[in-house]
């Protein structure tokens, strides 16, 4: 089973819709156009519902095969939202939303689930219900979560997801799963440091804010390095700082901002004890003051034993065997499909993107040569997993 050649004929005009979606990128759940194109086109193909407006902005259609005796529905999830980046492409379809550009292939995994969505309108070759969600709000704002809480689930009784995303740096024709953690917690660090300002000429009458917070962001490295298992896996990064309004003055207090990204529940528990303790103890050291804020966020991405092999097993019929890695290195990244996950078993799919920018750089772009293989693999699932 290659490239479904319905698919392959649809290729044009998958990509045609990837680029307009390209040229007009939406943050969060500001995506009202994204979502007006969507649901446009869901009704034009014959979905049987398409209801707007769920988790604030998102999309879902509902595709009814020619037999229901399966009683089974699967979800499949694709999201809309783009990022607040300035776009470096000098392409045709570059982005026309100034600070705003498609930077993760969201366009893409759009473009690619309405491509199957279409075709199983046309042929509904299978037994059982296919529920394509489209999601705003992926990147920072929990869309996925947001949907689940607007009734999603019990509205419309789904059994399992599925989900997937590019991968820069994979070739186009592959595909990369395991089971287990694939994606990691996201957790938001804040940490405010108080000290006493004055002169930078008399330091020695001042408590210094700003050396406090340079020894803590130096000492919270020895989290990774000392107290996580070699084994295991950890990230603890400070990524913004805030202090000061003149080259003369020691600031009163600093800010800090940054994330922890973790794959196990007790590594994520223990970097928030001995961020607690480093922060406090190192400023405590040199007499000022450290609070720690310390936010969960997405969880793990967990993908289900059962359901990853299902799905390694559909993009093996499109791309080959040889061209799915099935022990694919989990990614540090977040992604809120864990969300769903939590709730109903499936999995999460990596599909190849070729030699591009990484995710979330100015001049990254989706590979239009992916888009027969993400639209096959979303099509022979459902007609896999509901034959007719």
């Amino acid at each position: 089973m290659p490239i479904v050649n319905r698919v392959a004929d649809l290729h044009p005009e998958i990509t045609a819709w990837r680029r307009d979606l390209h040229a007009h990128p939406e943050l969060l759940y500001d995506v009202h156009r994204t979502a007006a194109s969507v649901a446009e086109k869901l009704k034009a193909f014959g979905c049987d519902e398409v209801v707007p407006g769920l988790g604030r902005t998102g999309v879902v259609g509902v595709i009814r095969g020619r037999k229901q005796g399966s009683g089974k529905t699967i979800g499949l999830r694709a999201d809309m939202d783009a990022l607040p980046i300035t776009e470096l492409n000098d392409l045709p379809y570059k982005s026309t939303n100034p600070g705003k550009m498609h930077a993760c292939g969201h366009d893409g995994h759009t473009a690619m689930l309405l491509g199957a969505a279409r075709y199983l309108a046309e042929t509904r070759n299978f037994d059982g219900t296919a529920v394509v969600i489209f999601q705003p709000a992926e990147e920072g704002g929990a869309g996925a979560k947001a949907m689940l809480d607007d009734g999603m689930l019990q509205r419309f009784a789904i059994d399992e997801f599925y989900g997937m995303h590019n991968y820069p740096g994979m070739p186009v024709g592959q595909f990369g799963i395991n089971t287990g953690a694939i994606m990691a917690a996201t957790d938001t660090l804040q940490i405010d440091v108080e000290g006493l300002g004055g002169h930078a000429a008399r330091p020695h009458l001042t408590v210094d804010a700003v050396l406090t917070a340079a020894q803590i962001i130096n000492n919270i490295q020895s989290i990774v390095s000392r107290n996580v298992d070699p084994q295991h896996a950890a990230v603890v990064s400070i990524c913004m700082v805030e202090a000061g309004n003149a080259d003369n003055v020691l600031p009163e207090t600093v800010r800090m901002r940054g994330t922890a990204r973790t794959l196990d529940p007790t590594v994520q528990d223990m970097v928030e004890k001995n961020l607690n303790r480093i922060v406090e103890n190192t400023a405590a050291a040199l007499g000022a003051k450290a609070k720690l804020t310390y936010t969960r966020n997405y969880p793990v991405l967990v993908n289900h034993d059962r359901e990853t092999a299902f799905a390694a097993d559909v993009a093996k019929s499109i791309a080959g065997a040889d061209r799915v890695d099935t022990a694919h290195p989990p990614m540090m990244g977040g992604e809120d499909f864990s969300f769903m996950l939590q709730k109903r078993p499936g999995a999460f799919i990596w599909v190849g993107n070729g030699d591009s920018a990484g995710l979330h750089h100015p001049r990254y772009n989706f590979n239009d040569d992916a888009i027969p293989l993400g639209t096959s693999y979303w099509v022979k699932l459902v007609e896999t997993a509901l034959p007719a």
